[in-house]
């Protein structure tokens, strides 16, 4: 395709106060506030936000924002897939997986022999429960830089999974609670938790049951799933429940036999904040880049400019910096830490938006 003349990065995305916008292209990208154009890179409500006039997403985002906010959560609605290209008014649009949640994307934007990438949120690591991030060549590339300290090195997920289920033997008379957040790291946590051999049934809080049983329907099998409303204290000894991270010091733990307390998250890095919050079982198991995924991807981006934003932004924009690439901070605000009670989620966990529906089970 052939363009008038060569378009700089900020001609493509730029910060404002609502969100990243598309002078050329006429739409924001997550943004804050309400616009007449928005496109999403992934479901949870940092990202995602009712009441745009028209939406483009990944159909599992798109459905997503619906089981969250219903069916009237936009005026209009358009799917589209990875790889899939369309013209948005000077600019051309393609979305690629993020690696984040199911159905997260990086979006590319495209115009005047320019491409500039959006990151939304990211990881490189794998995750049975969505699509592998995809390195995406381009001039500027915008990350996010959550864990964007060299202190945090994640690890290896599979030996946090490794120390919960060895506690679980450990403790059999004893309930093991783990705070994840309801949309993406619960339904991965369940996924490693099946893939490490463990077969009983895990329970869920009802703030879990709607997203989980989506992701079910997408054909990711997560075992025999119950509700913990549906199961006497003694049935809970020895088993595992996943609740939303609020929960665990909220009265709705009573109902569980000497619970163990886990939480399942990059910041359980810092063990400061897991004896803040009462954990007794720190996980390390986060959604985002560490600070090796971090630097690694934007290494190989080929990116002559990294925009940095929603995290620890100077630490990152130093490190670039050093590297000869050119760097800055967008200072972005209204993004951070997924909302951890999205669905509805209440002390007992008794009336959460479940339509009256059963868990999905391994045999179905």
């Amino acid at each position: 395709m052939t363009y008038l003349k060569a378009m700089r990065p900020e001609d493509l995305l730029k910060p404002m106060p609502g969100g990243l916008c598309s002078p050329v292209g006429g739409f924001h990208v997550d943004p804050t506030r309400a616009v007449d154009k928005a496109l999403i890179t992934h479901g949870h409500s940092d990202h995602a936000r009712p009441g745009h006039g028209a939406v483009l997403a990944t159909q599992e985002t798109l459905d997503l924002m619906r089981l969250r906010y219903g069916e009237n959560f936009a005026g209009t609605t358009q799917a589209i897939r990875y790889g899939e290209t369309l013209r948005l008014g000077g600019a051309e649009v393609t979305f690629h997986p993020a690696g984040h949640v199911l159905g997260s994307a990086q979006i590319c934007v495209e115009a005047g022999g320019t491409r500039v990438v959006a990151s939304g949120d990211y990881k490189d690591v794998a995750d049975p429960t969505c699509v592998a991030f995809e390195l995406v060549k381009c001039d500027a590339f915008i990350t996010e830089a959550t864990f964007g300290l060299p202190v945090f090195r994640h690890g290896d997920p599979n030996a946090e999974i490794g120390k919960l289920l060895r506690s679980v033997a450990l403790f059999p008379e004893r309930a093991h609670l783990v705070g994840a957040y309801s949309l993406g790291k619960a339904q991965r946590v369940i996924a490693m938790i099946r893939a490490a051999g463990y077969d009983a049934p895990i329970y869920l809080h009802g703030a879990m049951e709607t997203i989980t049983r989506y992701y079910v329907s997408r054909g990711i099998n997560l075992g025999e799933l119950r509700a913990v409303r549906d199961a006497s204290k003694a049935e809970l000894a020895g088993t595992i429940a996943l609740c939303p991270p609020s929960a665990l010091q909220d009265r709705w733990t009573r109902r569980f036999p000497d619970p163990v307390s886990a939480f399942a998250s990059g910041w359980m890095r810092v063990r400061a904040r897991a004896r803040q919050r009462g954990v007794e079982l720190p996980l390390v198991i986060s959604d985002h880049a560490d600070w090796d995924g971090l630097t690694a991807t934007v290494a190989v981006t080929g990116a002559s400019q990294i925009w940095v934003t929603h995290g620890a932004e100077e630490a990152l924009v130093h490190w670039c910096t050093l590297r000869g690439l050119e760097a800055r901070p967008l200072g972005l605000v209204g993004y951070g830490e997924e909302d951890e009670t999205p669905d509805g989620d209440v002390s007992d966990g008794s009336e959460a938006n479940t339509g009256g529906l059963p868990l999905p089970s391994g045999e179905r």
